[in-house]
């Protein structure tokens, strides 16, 4: 698969692949002493994404994680989590809206965003509820951003429809706008636009699409 970040980690540590700083020490540094081969590119990877970071400054760190729906890209600024992407979504699109949208210094990790790789497990486990991490809604405006402020607020294990989230975000009649905000949530899962369902009670759209929705409600309604 072509991986965006790889190509933008070229242009950005381009300097840093070839510079004499990176035959010496960096190369041979205590922690890689007795790596395997195939150790060793990754923890050289994950030195270069730190320095990336400290010299050059990032704009998007990422990394793809296994779920029980399928490989989740997670994307996060400084600011916190900016991104949850399905597999379905296309991650290569993703990453290129990323770029376009926020900036294109992008880089893949194997060990960064930790913590809501944690939860997200403990969350699909059932031993969590919700996925408590900061978030960056920048990419989220106007009354999409109410919605998904709405969401954030509905409990696990219970539903609301399109109409009533309407009404809680602030306008009544604005049910499809609902909808769109839903369709286009940048961060799924952890703001929980699954629990939106019809009026009629049955499950509607999903941007991960309809089985992923039922296999997130069904897993809230038994924790």
């Amino acid at each position: 698969m072509f991986d965006l970040a790889d190509v933008l980690a070229t242009n950005l540590l381009g300097a840093d692949l070839t510079g004499s700083d990176l035959t010496g020490s960096d190369l041979t540094g205590s922690d890689l002493t007795g790596s395997s081969a195939e150790e060793v590119p990754v923890r050289l990877r994950e030195r270069l994404v730190a320095r990336a970071g400290a010299e050059h400054g990032l704009d998007v760190l990422y990394r793809v994680v296994d779920s029980p729906l399928g490989p989740l890209l997670l994307a996060a600024t400084e600011a916190g989590l900016v991104r949850v992407a399905y597999a379905a979504q296309d991650h290569d699109a993703v990453l290129s809206d990323l770029a376009d949208r926020i900036g294109s210094r992008i880089l893949r990790t194997g060990s960064g965003l930790d913590e809501v790789a944690r939860q997200l497990d403990a969350f699909f486990t059932g031993a969590l509820v919700s996925v408590e991490v900061p978030l960056d809604l920048r990419l989220a405006t106007g009354f999409r951003r109410q919605v998904l402020e709405h969401l954030r607020h509905i409990p696990a294990g219970q539903t609301e429809t399109y109409a009533e989230v309407a009404r809680g975000a602030g306008s009544p009649r604005a049910v499809r706008a609902v909808g769109t905000a839903c369709a286009t949530n940048p961060v799924p899962i952890v703001v929980p636009c699954h629990r939106v369902v019809r009026t009629d009670g049955s499950l509607g759209g999903y941007l991960g699409g309809a089985e992923a929705k039922a296999w997130l409600l069904a897993r809230e309604a038994a924790a």
